[in-house]
């Protein structure tokens, strides 16, 4: 039986992507490796561990902290405030970590490496990619076949949410069960709960329930009686 290893952050992508792991794969089958960039939403490294815990799965927390001492982003740099626009010269949101998603698939490749594991699971969505270019099915593409002759491995990387609107998101999630553990999830880029509802991740997050009809169920944990 195949196994996959699922790049998990703790946020409503990549969780909705380790239950179709483990619906394509099978439990007992499916692991998951998060990653410590100092990212400003630490919080979801908690979320990570109690999705991890909810799902059954072997869960690896990897450090990473060269991405905070780059800085030059709102998502590793406190001292830079998210905003919803994008920047004069580049065009990117300025919480667009360089390299990251590059970074991270490389780190989960060797790992899947070490333990015998031929297939990549990862929650990146050219649809709803907030104009990140790590995102683009055209770079996993290029990504796959670099660490394939670099490690001269058969790797698949599986993206199940490549063309999917974040309300596309939430109904696969509905469908394979994964609504329950949403409620121990975090998107929010300001790394608060409850979410602020006002950063981008947040306001995408909210647009993709809302367009289903169907309540958010960590906005639901949060809400008073």
């Amino acid at each position: 039986m195949e196994s996959a290893l699922v790049v998990l952050s703790g946020g409503q992508d990549s969780t909705t992507c380790l239950y179709w792991a483990l619906k394509r794969f099978g439990a007992g089958h499916v692991e998951a490796v998060t990653f410590d960039y100092g990212q400003r939403h630490r919080i979801e490294l908690d979320c990570a561990v109690r999705v991890a815990a909810r799902a059954d799965v072997l869960h690896t927390v990897l450090p990473i902290n060269t991405f905070a001492a780059l800085g030059g982003n709102a998502l590793t740099d406190a001292n830079i405030a998210v905003q919803d626009s994008t920047d004069a010269q580049t065009g990117l949101p300025n919480t667009f970590v360089p390299g990251r998603n590059l970074i991270f698939l490389t780190f989960a490749a060797a790992l899947a490496y070490s333990r015998g594991i031929r297939h990549l699971v990862t929650g990146v969505a050219q649809t709803d990619y907030s104009g990140y270019p790590d995102c683009r099915q055209a770079t996993l593409q290029a990504l796959e076949q670099t660490l394939r002759l670099g490690m001269e491995y058969a790797l698949t990387i599986h993206t199940p949410l490549m063309f999917q609107s974040k309300a596309d998101t939430v109904r696969l999630a509905r469908d394979l069960g994964a609504l329950p553990a949403l409620v121990d999830t975090h998107t929010c880029y300001n790394g608060i709960q409850p979410p602020c509802g006002e950063c981008p991740a947040c306001i995408l997050r909210a647009k993709g329930f809302a367009e289903v009809g169907i309540p958010d169920p960590l906005v639901e944990r949060f809400r008073k009686p």
